[in-house]
């Protein structure tokens, strides 16, 4: 049996910083992003900017702003760390 992905199939900007995000199994969800976008000056525009933030689409199933902000499917959807936190926590644990 082949492994299946869920990604973002669409989603609906509500009031910043939520969004409304149906996944490839249908499953719908509302996620509240404050924790992908916390920081970074990538991240910047849609953090401050609510109609940045609304100008949201979905591209190869993950969330993308125009600026090539993105947030990866499967971090909303299993609700992990986002990539920031992890290399945060990587670095402490394993010290280089």
């Amino acid at each position: 049996m082949p492994l299946t992905f869920v990604r973002v199939l669409s989603a609906e900007p509500l009031d910043p910083p939520r969004m409304r995000i149906v996944f490839t199994n249908g499953e719908e969800r509302e996620i509240d992003l404050s924790p992908y976008i916390a920081t970074g000056p990538i991240f910047e525009p849609v953090r401050t900017d609510p109609d940045f933030f609304r100008a949201v689409v979905v591209d190869g199933g993950t969330l993308t702003w125009p600026n090539g902000a993105d947030i990866d499917p499967d971090v909303l959807y299993y609700g992990g760390a986002p990539p920031w936190a992890q290399a945060i926590h990587q670095s402490e644990t394993f010290p280089s």
